[in-house]
C-alpha cells in the first residue's frame, strides 16, 4: 500500500491521543523494551493488535518492518527465542 509519500509503508490518517497514568506507561515501556519495539507509538499498536487477537479479530497476520508496525499486522516472530 502507497503512504503519502509514496513509499510503501502503512497509511496512517487517523490520530488517537490517550492520557495514561504513570503506571499505564511504564507498563508500555516495559513491555517496548523487553520486545525491543522501535517506539512507544509501536508498542501501543502492537498490544492493541494482540487485543484484538486476543478476541479473535485479526484478520492478517503476516510479518512487517519496524516502520510498519500496525494494529492488524505483527512484525516478524524471533525462532531464537
Amino acid at each position: 500500500m502507497k503512504n503519502g509519500k509514496g513509499g510503501t509503508g502503512l497509511v496512517r490518517e487517523e490520530r488517537l491521543q490517550i492520557m495514561l497514568s504513570p503506571g499505564e506507561l511504564k507498563a508500555v515501556d516495559n513491555f517496548r523494551f523487553r520486545h525491543r519495539i522501535p517506539s512507544r507509538a509501536a508498542a501501543v499498536r502492537e498490544l492493541l493488535r494482540q487485543g484484538i487477537a486476543a478476541v479473535g479479530a485479526v484478520l492478517e497476520n503476516t510479518g512487517v518492518k519496524s516502520r510498519d508496525y500496525g494494529v492488524l499486522k505483527a512484525p516478524p516472530l524471533d525462532d531464537a527465542s
